[in-house]
């Protein structure tokens, strides 16, 4: 790989640690900010509101930087995020935040997209594996040091400064970006597909705002959510006629081949896994094993360690194994995984724990790695992104759909916990608070009724996980190099 190669992987490692490292180091100093902007009850729409705009602004620029080079479209997302994060470092209430947060997210969508795309673009098969690795470590050590990077900001500056530190890492990957990214973009007169971009934004608008923004106490098929699919399904149905006949389609529908929707289906239930786990491992060591943030945080580093490793192996593996092979393994690693975590119990060992998460971090590696390679090599240049951004998309919808379900459930296990014991009125909600703690509950009850959740969690995920073992028998070994 020559110097010019090596500066493009950092300028995209630069850029990818931007957007990975923002949501563990926001995670951190959430509490602090609520505080000091007085907005405890806005605190989710931190989150889901960079959601959102990334959600919705990945297919289009998947699909621009098919039409006008990656690096333009990837050093304007980089820009808007840099931008986000300066107006979010100087908020002075929640409502501000919030809405800088989602500047924020629109240029995380081109992050997340654009970035995966050039290294399809430029790099060879066997070198794609090494540069996915590579990016793969950056989320590890993203998982790492975001937790120790916002407390040290928040102990020894300010808050504020966990979004100014973006800008000079910004900058950097803009400059080694347009200086050793050589493209030779067609120029052409382009004709923006307009309708079909605010038809499938507000699409993925209202299914993500109904998914995310269920009461307390609703169920996952409460009237906002089934109204919200609905209305989304009935965009979602327009925008296919809208795309058969526009001239530049956003997503243009020749990349939904047999292959492409095989591997779409496999990184929706896989993405629902992933955020399963990173939801409620550590739900099941601080609320029902009893450790601290801090152990809890640790015990799941391994899981970023095997990811990194796996992405590296397992990719190399294409060329000689072929797809079907590399996939089929991954995800049986996976399944493999999630049932052993079937079998925790409530006095379980934090090393099991540990073991567990690494079994599942070189599953995880090997498949999302791999996912990605199999959907670049599928399609040609002109379509690429657009290609690459609808498995984006397809993963965070997982990961949305995923959390909701899964929150869903753990909601209503606590409750048929505490009913079959013979304790009416609990809510989950409440079940920390100093009046439940004080009246009947006890503590041991409390851990009970969180794993009596957490269990059947492990459960869906293991189902899901076999879904993708199944699907990934239907896959071709194209990618296999004859010997």
């Amino acid at each position: 790989m020559d110097l010019r190669k090596r500066n493009i992987v950092i300028s995209l490692m630069v850029a990818m640690f931007l957007g990975a490292v923002e949501g563990t180091v926001v995670t951190t100093a959430i509490p602090t900010i609520v505080k000091a902007l007085s907005g405890f009850e806005l605190i989710s729409w931190v989150f889901s509101v960079y959601l959102l705009t990334s959600a919705i602004s990945t297919p289009i620029y998947g699909k621009l930087s098919d039409l006008f080079g990656r690096k333009n479209i990837l050093s304007i997302g980089i820009i808007i995020f840099l931008t986000g994060s300066f107006l979010c470092g100087i908020s002075g209430n929640m409502y501000q935040l919030i809405i800088f947060r989602a500047i924020q997210g629109l240029g995380a969508g081109a992050i997340f997209t654009v970035t995966y795309t050039i290294v399809g673009d430029i790099f060879t098969l066997s070198e794609r594996a090494k540069v996915q690795g590579w990016l793969s470590t950056v989320w590890g050590v993203a998982s790492l040091a975001g937790p120790f990077l916002g407390g040290f900001l928040i102990e020894h500056l300010s808050w504020n400064w966990i979004f100014f530190i973006n800008l000079p890492f910004g900058i950097l990957s803009i400059v080694l970006l347009q200086k050793n990214l050589d493209e030779h973009t067609e120029k052409k007169k382009v004709k923006i597909d307009f309708a079909g971009t605010i038809v499938l934004s507000a699409s993925i608008l209202i299914f993500l705002y109904g998914t995310m923004s269920k009461g307390e106490d609703s169920s996952l098929f409460s009237p906002k959510t089934i109204g919200a699919s609905i209305g989304a399904l009935i965009l979602l149905i327009i925008f296919y006629f809208i795309e058969k006949k526009a001239s530049e389609p956003i997503i243009p529908v020749e990349i939904f081949t047999r292959i492409n929707i095989i591997v779409n289906i496999i990184s929706f239930f896989i993405a629902a896994v992933l955020i399963g786990v990173d939801v409620y491992m550590p739900l099941y060591m601080q609320n029902v094993l009893g450790f601290s943030p801090t152990i809890s945080g640790l015990s799941m580093a391994p899981m970023s360690i095997a990811w990194t490793i796996s992405g590296v192996i397992l990719a190399k593996a294409i060329p000689l194994y072929g797809e079907k092979t590399v996939i089929g393994l991954s995800v049986f690693i996976t399944l493999l995984s999630c049932v052993l975590l079937v079998t925790l119990s409530v006095g379980s060992s934090i090393v099991l724990v540990i073991v567990y998460a690494s079994i599942m971090g070189f599953g995880f590696g090997g498949a999302f790695t791999t996912l990605t390679i199999v959907v670049q090599s599928s399609v040609g240049y002109s379509i690429r992104g657009a290609a690459t951004a609808t498995n984006a998309l397809v993963r965070t919808i997982g990961q949305t759909i995923g959390v909701s379900i899964l929150g869903s459930v753990i909601n209503l296990s606590i409750v048929k916990y505490f009913n079959d014991i013979g304790i009416k009125g609990i809510k989950p909600d409440d079940l920390y608070s100093s009046t439940a703690v004080s009246s009947s509950l006890s503590l041991e009850q409390i851990r009970g009724s969180v794993f009596s959740g957490v269990h059947i969690v492990f459960l869906i995920l293991a189902s899901a996980a076999l879904i993708c073992l199944l699907l990934s028998f239907t896959l071709s070994n194209n990618l296999k190099e004859e010997a």
